[in-house]
This record gives structure tokens, C-alpha cells and sequence, in this order.
């Protein structure tokens, strides 16, 4: 299964982080927005242009310490099909380089709609005699809350392809516990009542690692639900947002890992992107920054749970 790559790259790399790739014009340095100005206006051509450029120097800086990257699809297509195609080069180019991609899209329908951005984002299109990759990402961030409907027509493709999907379950945001947090008449919550589904769905999709293809999006803004969300889905890999700039922490997302300081993969996007801003660096050296700030988050987490192994496998 697709995260059982995640997982050799993090315990490869002793990294459980992910970057997030969520990328405004106002994080980009100045001398990469006037190269793309110049050569394409500005334009929403521009504005992709800049992005890219700016995502590939964060890729070449990151790609050997972090083992993922995880482009969020809202800040591509806010520039339209350019920055769209932006989206597609910016997969490609971080698979080249050997990353782990989570394309966040956090799509939700259901049956042949489903089916559709199931096919876009994590499979395959024929169109006449040849057959297409369309985006290509690894993992698709999906929203669980119209039940199986929406989940199982990506499970197949899943199967066949190679990929996996992290679903929506305690999110990060201030308000999720709006929706998320209501309790049924049996005393289970609503997010635990989906983060059991995720078991469910998973159980189709087994890892060798103990972890299956379905993972869950559990917020590191939550550390008691993390730690709750653990014990309960033993076989459900997190995805946790929420780390740096929303506030979450090394000491938060601590008990999302099991004992072998795997289960979880932490994203950070702004603190990274940032970084080289808040250091004072050089706009030049945006990506050096970035690099930076990417270690030191990997550190204050390893600190945290400690050294990654892989667990044996039988067979």
C-alpha cells in the first residue's frame, strides 16, 4: 500500500513531517515574481509561474530531509487553469525528486462523481489508444462525511494504483468541534464514530507495517483527541495539520505516534514557507531557510518520540 512508502521514507530519513505546499504570491521572494512578471505579465500565468518556481526551490531544499510534500489544490486553482497546470508540474517535480505526494483536495461526493476525482487525483484516463496519469499524487485528502458513498468508489482504485487516502476526522480548525464533537445517544462522538469507519474501510487495504491505505486527518491542535484517536484506531495512520503556525507543537502531536514513533505524519505549510521572512534571510536564500526550518521541526518532534524504526514483518 502507498503509505507504507510514507512510512519506509520517514523511518529512512527519521522524519515524520510532511511540507505543506500552499503557496500565496505574497510568500514568494521578489526576484522570483519579477523573473515570471517579466516573462509572462501580470497575469494569472504570471502568478503560476511564480508559484512553480518557488515550489521547485522549496523541493530541491527539502527533498532530502523531509520524505513528503503536500500541495493543497485550493491555492492552484485560485489562478485558474495556470495555476492548475502549476499543480500537475509541482506533483511531478516532487516525485521526481523522490518525494511522497498528498495532494490535500479534500474531496467529497459520491459514485460517479466520486469516482471521477478518484480517477483525476490518484488514477488512471484512457483516451482513445493511450492511457493518461492525470495528476498523479500519492494520497488524496477526502472529506468522509457522506458515509460510504464517497469512500469506497476510491478504494478500488486505491487497490489497483497504489495510493491512499487520509479522511477527514478531527480536523485542526477552532470550530470543528462544532459538528465534530456531538455525542450520539451511545456516548461515541461523531469524529470517533468516522475514525472507526476508517478502520472499517481500511480493512481492505491492509499495510505490512500494521497500517492500512485508509488513513485519518486528525488535527495537531487536539493533543487529547490525538491521543484518544491513537488507542482506538490501531490501524489508522495519521495525517495531522495544525503544527507552527496554527499552533500545535512537538509535545502535541506526541501521542499520535505508537512505540515504534510511527502512525502519524505531521504537516507544517506557512512556518516553512515563511521561514526565511521571520529569520531576516536574504530573499535569495528562501529555500535554505525553508530547509532550516524544516530540520528544526523534525528535531523538536525526534525529541519527542524518539528514534524510528520499522516494526518486522512475517512473511
Amino acid at each position: 500500500m502507498a503509505l507504507d512508502r510514507l512510512i519506509e521514507g520517514i523511518a529512512k530519513l527519521q522524519n515524520p513531517t510532511v511540507a505543506g505546499l500552499d503557496p500565496v504570491l505574497d510568500y514568494v521572494p521578489g526576484f522570483i515574481k519579477e523573473k515570471a512578471f517579466t516573462q509572462h505579465g501580470e497575469t494569472l500565468e504570471g502568478a503560476a509561474g511564480a508559484i512553480l518556481e518557488f515550489n521547485k526551490g522549496l523541493i530541491d531544499a527539502l527533498c532530502g530531509i523531509v520524505p513528503a510534500v503536500k500541495p493543497q489544490c485550493a491555492y492552484y486553482e485560485m489562478y485558474g487553469w495556470h495555476g492548475v497546470k502549476a499543480l500537475y508540474d509541482t506533483i511531478a517535480y516532487a516525485k521526481d525528486k523522490g518525494l511522497f505526494v498528498i495532494t490535500d483536495g479534500k474531496r467529497n461526493d459520491i459514485g460517479p462523481t466520486m469516482q471521477a476525482y478518484t480517477t483525476a487525483h490518484l488514477g488512471t484516463v484512457t483516451v482513445g489508444q493511450r492511457t493518461y496519469v492525470p495528476f498523479g499524487g500519492d494520497c488524496l485528502t477526502v472529506n468522509g462525511y457522506l458515509g460510504s458513498d464517497g469512500i469506497t468508489p476510491l478504494l478500488d482504485t486505491c487497490r489497483a494504483q497504489d495510493k491512499g487516502i487520509f479522511v477527514l476526522v478531527k480536523t485542526s480548525n477552532p470550530s470543528s468541534g462544532e459538528l465534530q464533537n456531538q455525542i450520539f445517544e451511545g456516548g461515541e462522538t461523531l469524529y470517533g464514530t468516522v475514525g472507526h469507519l476508517c478502520e472499517q474501510w481500511g480493512e481492505g487495504l491492509p499495510g505490512k507495517y500494521g497500517y492500512s491505505g485508509v488513513g485519518a486527518v486528525v488535527g495537531a491542535t487536539y493533543p487529547e483527541q490525538l491521543a484518544e484517536l491513537r488507542r482506538d484506531l490501531t490501524h489508522t495512520f495519521f495525517l495531522a495539520p495544525g503544527y507552527g503556525a496554527q499552533g500545535g507543537g512537538a509535545k502535541d502531536v506526541a501521542p499520535a505516534f505508537d512505540s515504534n514513533g510511527l502512525g502519524a505524519v505531521v504537516n507544517a505549510s506557512r512556518s516553512i514557507m515563511t521561514a526565511w521572512k521571520k529569520s531576516g534571510a536574504p530573499e535569495t536564500d528562501y529555500a535554505q531557510a525553508a530547509a532550516q526550518e524544516a530540520k528544526r521541526m523534525r528535531d523538536e518532534i525526534i525529541q519527542e518520540i524518539g528514534a524510528i524504526s520499522l516494526p518486522s514483518v512475517n512473511g
